[in-house]
């Protein structure tokens, strides 16, 4: 799949919310659209230019809400709503979701299925350490994060109106963030192997009861490690960044894009296993990065184009080549994310479970 994001400015009031709610008065967003499309074979002006497509198709389709009162394009616009209409217009073949950031906190996503998945993102400041590591491991000694986590709820699990009930996901929250900040985790009964996988299945038990629109946890260890859980599944991530140059053979003559020039991309690894009995984790991160750093070498800080058996330098074809060179050492990886700009990339994807909702 191929993934754009576009941001827009506009105001809106969301007048169904109960009365004396702040989002009833007249305000304004810095929002986000992002759009995950399976492309069709020449799709695009020319191969290699699929992500760059995207993103044109869903700035024109964006364009009619930027800068606008949206209560004039969308009779109740809030998140679900705004990406519901550009859903019903964006004129892009094989959608799989379409979604709206009103906040970098906050946002709605319609799966292909047509489910509306809300979500919000907290933080908890805690310490912890990993009593099953190694000797010398450095998970093993006391140490803290400033975790992050996502509550994903899927408003056709529920009997509630989940699409305008943010306030509704702090309530569920608000006692689970009693416990955790500014806490030591091994101290809280279920959590004394906190691991990633752990907290997320923790949360998940504690919400799930009380919050059956619950569809996804992801917990954030750090900005670029964590992992999503959806009650059956834990999936993991690892996330680096690239400075590489690039140029595209494919474009045509008098094309910018045929140039020597460059990125910093962002390329995220994810895998999915079950949880070792012993280490509480699919697998450890510090594993993940270091089993990748020989293919790592060979991207960062070089010119792309001059890698042998690479097709082209954007983003699908470079996830490609990724998938081919890493082989078996990652036995886990089932998806491959590449982004040349934030939101604007390729998604390789080929385990059994479909690709999850964006974080």
């Amino acid at each position: 799949m191929h993934a754009a994001c576009v941001p827009f400015e506009a105001a809106r009031q969301v007048a169904i919310l109960p009365d004396g709610h702040r989002a009833r008065n007249l305000h304004g967003h810095s929002f986000q659209a992002r759009v995950r499309a399976s492309l069709p074979k020449d799709w695009a002006n020319f191969p290699g230019a699929e992500t760059d497509d995207l993103e044109r198709a869903l700035a024109r389709c964006v364009r009619n809400l930027d800068y606008r009162f949206l209560n004039e394009q969308v009779a109740t616009p809030t998140d679900e709503n705004l990406a519901r209409w550009i859903r019903e217009r964006i004129d892009v073949p094989g959608l799989d979701s379409v979604g709206i950031l009103s906040t970098a906190n906050q946002g709605a996503d319609i799966d292909r299925n047509g489910h509306v998945h809300i979500w919000r993102r907290f933080r908890f400041e805690s310490a912890h350490q990993l009593p099953n590591v190694p000797p010398g491991h450095k998970c093993g000694r006391m140490h803290g994060h400033g975790f992050v986590v996502i509550l994903h709820c899927n408003q056709n699990l529920g009997d509630r109106d989940m699409g305008v009930d943010f306030d509704h996901l702090d309530r569920c929250w608000q006692p689970i963030h009693g416990e955790l900040d500014h806490a030591c985790l091994n101290d809280i009964p279920g959590l004394e192997n906190p691991t990633s996988e752990h907290i997320a299945g923790w949360i998940w038990r504690r919400l799930k009861q009380t919050l059956p629109e619950l569809s996804w946890v992801t917990v954030y260890e750090t900005a670029t490690a964590g992992c999503s859980h959806d009650g059956e599944h834990y999936r993991i991530w690892k996330e680096m960044t690239l400075d590489s140059a690039v140029r595209l053979t494919n474009a045509p003559d008098g094309d910018r894009r045929r140039r020597i020039h460059g990125h910093t991309f962002t390329i995220r690894l994810h895998l999915s296993a079950p949880l070792d009995e012993v280490m509480g984790w699919a697998m450890d991160f510090g594993d993940v990065k270091e089993l990748f750093v020989p293919i790592f070498k060979r991207l960062d800080h070089h010119p792309l184009y001059e890698l042998p058996g690479l097709s082209d330098t954007d983003p699908a074809s470079l996830a490609r080549w990724t998938r081919r060179e890493i082989g078996d050492q990652l036995a886990a990886l089932d998806r491959i994310d590449l982004y040349q700009t934030p939101g604007c990339g390729a998604i390789l994807s080929w385990g059994a479970l479909h690709p999850a909702l964006p974080v």
